[in-house]
Order: structure tokens, then C-alpha cells, then sequence
């Protein structure tokens, strides 16, 4: 199973002052030489943290894989097309929210999602869809011609009770499983921490793991290589 890993949040402290520091592109050379198995970043239409230069630098400097995480905004299309990352991953977008806050709605908008699909996979890019563990979702997602699923964990991660964790584990394993028997490769994230992981890790189906707030936070305390590794051997 591989690691992602998301650099979002160093440049979210960047833009905490404004200024130039952290350089996000060298957290990437850093988690790459620790381990990680890809460079995850969110381009957003409102670049909160990640800019338009951080995208083109990492295309350059990324010597695993580029997972750029991404609306299917017009504007964001034509910069993915561009820049050509190893992987598009197409997620929900609302402005006034911390984070990404749950699956596309693939089952309402999959002729809108498709249409972004066939784009990037024409200019040569992955397609990975991120939705909820849920098998109408999963079924419109393969309507749409993308080959890839990122299940959303965040339930699982929220869950406040064994019971309410244990279900949310069944739920992926079913989803897993479903999504796999109908021809799509399986990738899993969001709010997955040092705590948390091992279930899903146990998962052996999903091939990959994006994570990123979970390692920033550790790295702030222990240093980003050191804090990849830990993650890396926890999966393992």
C-alpha cells in the first residue's frame, strides 16, 4: 500500500505571514526522500494555499508521482491540462469550507464530471474521482470513464464510538470491494491520522493513501522526514 502525501498545510502556514517561507516544493523533495510514494496538492479556484507557481514547480521537481486534487472549474482544467500532473484528482469545491467536507455527487453531476474527465484524460492525465463509500456513487463513477476511486474516510475518522467506527470500517470494506469488482482501482483519505490508519491500512485492496494534515501537524513537533516515515511504517 502507498503513501500520499499532501503538502496543503505548508503552504497554508506560508500564507498565515504571506511571505515566501515554507516552501512547499521543498517539502515535497523532503517527503519523497523519506518514503512517500506521491506528492499531493489542492489547487483551489480561491488559492487559500496553493498557487498557480507551486503547481508548476512540483510538475518540475516531483520524482514519484503528482497527485494535483482539483475542481472541475473551466479555469482549473485548462491549468491541469497544462501542466500535465501524473494525476487530476476531481473533488467537491465550496469557498466558505475548512476543508473538503465529503464526496462529489457523481449521481447528479456525472455528465458535468465526465465531460472533465475525457479532458484531462485526453491531455494525458489519470482520472481519479473523490467520493463517499457509497455503491450508486461508485457505479456512476465508472459511468463517467475514470479508472480511479478515492474513497472519503472522513466518517470513519469522525466516528465517536467503537460501534459507529466499526460500522464505518464495514462500509469501506463493502465499497472496496464493490468498486474493485467493477474494474476500479481504489485509493482512500481524509482524516486519517497516526491513530486511526491501521484499519484502513488492513484494507489490502485500496492501493494508496493520501494524507497530509495528520503528518504536517507531526512534522511541526518532530520534523517532516521523520513524521512520513512514522506514517510509512504504520501502513506497512
Amino acid at each position: 500500500m502507498r503513501l500520499g502525501v499532501n503538502i496543503d498545510h505548508i503552504a497554508t502556514l506560508r500564507q498565515a505571514r504571506g511571505g515566501l517561507e515554507p516552501e512547499p516544493v521543498f517539502g515535497a523533495l523532503i517527503a519523497e526522500a523519506a518514503g512517500a510514494d506521491a506528492i499531493v496538492a489542492h489547487l483551489r479556484e480561491d488559492q487559500r494555499h496553493i498557487k498557480d507557481k507551486d503547481i508548476f514547480l512540483l510538475k518540475e521537481v516531483v520524482n514519484t508521482r503528482f497527485n494535483l486534487e482539483m475542481s472541475i472549474a473551466p479555469e482549473i482544467i485548462r491549468v491541469a491540462s497544462k501542466i500535465k500532473p501524473d494525476q487530476a484528482t476531481l473533488v467537491p469545491e465550496r469557498r466558505r469550507e475548512l476543508t473538503t467536507e465529503g464526496g462529489l455527487n457523481v449521481v447528479k453531476k456525472q455528465k458535468k464530471i465526465g465531460q472533465a474527465v475525457k479532458k484531462l484524460e485526453t491531455a494525458g492525465i489519470e482520472v481519479s474521482l473523490f467520493i463517499d463509500p457509497n455503491k450508486n456513487q461508485i457505479r456512476a463513477a465508472k459511468k463517467t470513464g475514470a479508472r480511479f476511486i478515492e474513497l472519503h474516510t472522513g466518517a470513519y475518522a469522525n466516528a465517536r464510538t467503537k460501534a459507529e467506527e466499526n460500522k464505518r470500517v464495514t462500509e469501506l470494506k463493502s465499497a472496496v470491494v464493490f468498486a474493485r469488482g467493477i474494474g476500479l482501482r481504489v485509493f482512500a483519505g481524509h482524516g486519517l491520522n497516526y491513530n486511526n490508519v491501521s484499519r484502513i491500512a488492513a484494507l489490502k485492496e485500496i492501493e494508496e493513501l493520501n494524507i497530509g494534515h495528520a503528518i504536517i501537524s507531526r512534522a511541526v513537533f518532530s520534523g517532516l522526514g521523520r513524521a512520513v516515515g512514522e506514517m510509512k511504517d504504520l501502513i506497512k
